[in-house]
């Protein structure tokens, strides 16, 4: 961990909010800027990155019997409890001591080199992964906390910061994801969502609002087909929707 310069947590109480499309587009727009970046997935009940990333390969061990994350790019390096997992519908039925263990290899016995940046992929809520994942590892920078626009989003991810104080885990802004929906047909946006939950957020603790996200067909298409957004369609309004909100966290 001492040889990754910054280290970021992708996090949020709920679940559903896209912290995994969100992670793995602000891991492929660090790589795309000729940044040396990790992904790290933490959930391991639900492990999304492999299929947004297309990855499906078996790890293999390198020198000093260290894990080899699975490469991405040249610039980007991957690793998921997916990439250990017989097929894609296997669950893993585990208790938290276990969880804990396996983070904890995931943090210190996976060969990263050299990154400037590690993303992290945490799962929903403020349980064993989160606190594993924040014990784990001493220089975290902060935590990037994903919400949408409606309350009962908005309940959980207060939760959500007030776990990252009570930790000393820097909160360094929100993101509102599926705010409004770009229609394919007139390209104009229809709010599905009502409210304005990461602003409400933001102004409540005092932290920076980073951007609002929306959502559209084109995201569902990237996704499935393992291409993230930024990659799929570099000129979408989601896609500088994306961006805009990563500069700002930059």
């Amino acid at each position: 961990m001492n040889n990754i310069k910054k280290i970021f947590l992708v996090m949020s109480g709920k679940g559903g909010v896209g912290k995994s499309t969100i992670a793995v587009n602000l891991a492929v727009w660090l790589s795309m800027q000729d940044k040396n970046v990790g992904l790290l997935d933490i959930d391991i009940h639900g492990p999304s990155v492999p299929k947004l990333l297309n990855l499906e390969r078996n790890l293999t061990k390198g020198k000093d019997k260290k894990i080899e994350p699975v490469p991405y790019s040249n610039t980007l390096k991957v690793m998921s409890i997916g990439f250990l997992l017989p097929d894609e519908s296997s669950p893993v039925i585990w208790r938290g001591p276990m969880k804990h263990s396996l983070i904890n290899q995931f943090t210190h016995d996976v060969d990263w080199g050299n990154l400037d940046y590690l993303v992290v992929d945490c799962p929903p809520g403020t349980g064993d992964e989160a606190l594993s994942i924040a014990q784990s590892i001493q220089n975290i920078d902060g935590a990037i906390v994903i919400t949408t626009p409606q309350q009962i989003a908005v309940i959980d991810v207060k939760k959500c910061i007030m776990f990252c104080r009570q930790l000393n885990l820097p909160v360094l802004g929100v993101i509102e994801n599926m705010s409004g929906f770009i229609c394919p047909e007139c390209n104009s946006k229809i709010e599905i969502f009502k409210g304005e939950g990461g602003k409400e957020i933001a102004e409540k603790f005092n932290i920076p609002f980073l951007g609002k996200i929306p959502l559209g067909i084109e995201t569902v298409t990237a996704c499935d087909s393992g291409k993230p957004i930024i990659q799929y369609n570099q000129e979408s309004q989601i896609s500088n929707a994306l961006i805009s909100s990563f500069q700002k966290l930059i």
